[in-house]
């Protein structure tokens, strides 16, 4: 028989009852139909529902070639009215102090950016040709080598951050804003005594929007603040809230190939991670107090942040005269303390000692200022204009507070004998 050579089937002549269709008959088997077909039904939506729920891609497959079939349903908020930084006293005290944090996040973050840094840097490639020994060429492509945080402080782009930051002077800067949106920036100055710097945006039609920094800010120990900045390198505008755990603080801090001494800083719990600094430290009113600089690795929660008048005379002078002016005396000193007194035989406890040592080939620069006044090593400063320079008013903080070409007096003591002399001060180029 071929697959086409089909037997005859004969007619029924006994009629069947379909149990399903025949009401009355065979209820047992009508119940089972049923349960089938709502099982299938029910398992069908609930294998749609698990599509859409665990597989993103059928999802979006689904919404994006969706026909429209209403209007889109618009869900309207009720809007209030902006808070404008910094929080009045009166609006502050309003404020719960989770809502002042929340203000104060939505209102600076868009004035905080990231700082990458790129730098050319040589790439080996191998190459092999069958049975030839392997070659190797070298070339360059940019690379990302460091990050880190920093604030606008003016419409047209001037951004504070840290000087570690920018230390290469060789490597390219990008500027990410906080909506991604990335721009070139010249480093229009460098500060290495509060480990400062000033970059400027290349973006020459674009208006930025700046922070508010705070005006002579009192701080106290216990005070709440609050840091934003680029945490890691890769989280931007990253938050983390704390407290003032105290005032006046000395560091030496390491890092980037340098080493440093701060004076005056900041000393908070408020984490501050690897890529934060440069960012800003602000109070619940929105200003910014302090730029985020160092942690202490090994502590719990120990971070310093540099007071924001230390910066204001930076930003000052870039706007001013386009770059930071470093006033340059031209010694190298010493502080005298009382065991140093006692170490050296020296007449007073206080002053600067100026004499070589400390990686400083001369104990006076050629050309400087202190040459051109006659200073000498050995000679001890006792004063700065008036000023009795002692531990907490330091050579290096007295000089900050004057340009190149200011004059100052000093009063010196030379082999047992105190004299006046007038110096100008020159300027250091960094």
């Amino acid at each position: 028989m071929s697959m086409y050579d089909l037997p005859k089937l004969k007619p029924l002549k006994k009629k069947i009852n379909i149990p399903c269709f025949n009401a009355g008959k065979n209820q047992t088997l009508k119940t089972i139909f049923l349960s089938v077909s709502i099982s299938l039904i029910v398992g069908f939506l609930a294998g749609t529902m698990a599509v859409f729920h665990f597989y993103p891609e059928p999802k979006e497959y689904f919404q994006e070639n969706a026909i429209e079939t209403a209007e889109p349903i618009i869900i309207q908020e009720e809007i209030k009215e902006p808070i404008i930084l910094p929080i009045e006293p009166e609006k502050l005290d309003a404020l719960t102090h989770e809502q002042a944090i929340i203000q104060v996040f939505e209102g600076v973050s868009p004035s905080v950016v990231s700082i990458v840094v790129t730098k050319y840097l040589p790439v080996w490639e191998r190459w092999h040709f069958f049975e030839f020994p392997q070659h190797q060429e070298t070339r360059v492509e940019p690379r990302e080598i460091g990050w880190g945080s920093g604030f606008i402080v003016s419409k047209d782009g001037l951004v504070v951050t840290n000087r570690h930051v920018v230390l290469d002077k060789d490597a390219e800067y990008t500027v990410v804003t906080a909506d991604g949106e990335k721009f070139p920036a010249e480093v229009l100055g460098r500060d290495p005594l509060y480990d400062l710097a000033i970059l400027k945006i290349q973006a020459p039609d674009k208006k930025f929007l700046p922070v508010r920094i705070a005006d002579f800010p009192k701080l106290q120990p216990g005070q709440t603040v609050i840091a934003i900045g680029n945490a890691l390198g890769e989280l931007r505008n990253t938050i983390s809230t704390g407290v003032i755990s105290g005032l006046g603080r000395t560091i030496t801090a390491r890092g980037g190939g340098m080493i440093i001494t701060l004076e005056d800083v900041i000393q908070t719990d408020a984490a501050i991670n690897p890529g934060n600094s440069g960012g800003p430290l602000l109070n619940l009113r929105g200003e910014v107090i302090g730029i985020n600089t160092a942690m202490a690795i090994g502590a719990e929660n120990i971070g310093f942040a540099i007071p924001i008048d230390k910066a204001q005379r930076a930003i000052s002078q870039v706007k001013t005269y386009g770059r930071i002016l470093h006033p340059f005396l031209g010694v190298c000193w010493t502080q005298i303390t009382p065991g140093l007194q006692q170490e050296l035989g020296l007449p007073k406890d206080y002053g600067v000692l100026i004499q070589a040592g400390r990686g400083c080939l001369y104990a006076i620069f050629p050309n400087s200022a202190a040459y051109r006044a006659g200073l000498q090593e050995g000679d001890i400063i006792l004063e700065w204009n008036k000023e009795k320079l002692v531990p907490e008013n330091s050579l290096g903080r007295v000089i900050q507070r004057h340009v190149p070409g200011d004059e100052v007096s000093l009063k010196i003591l030379r082999q047992g004998q105190e004299k006046i002399i007038k110096v100008i001060l020159g300027e250091r180029e960094l």
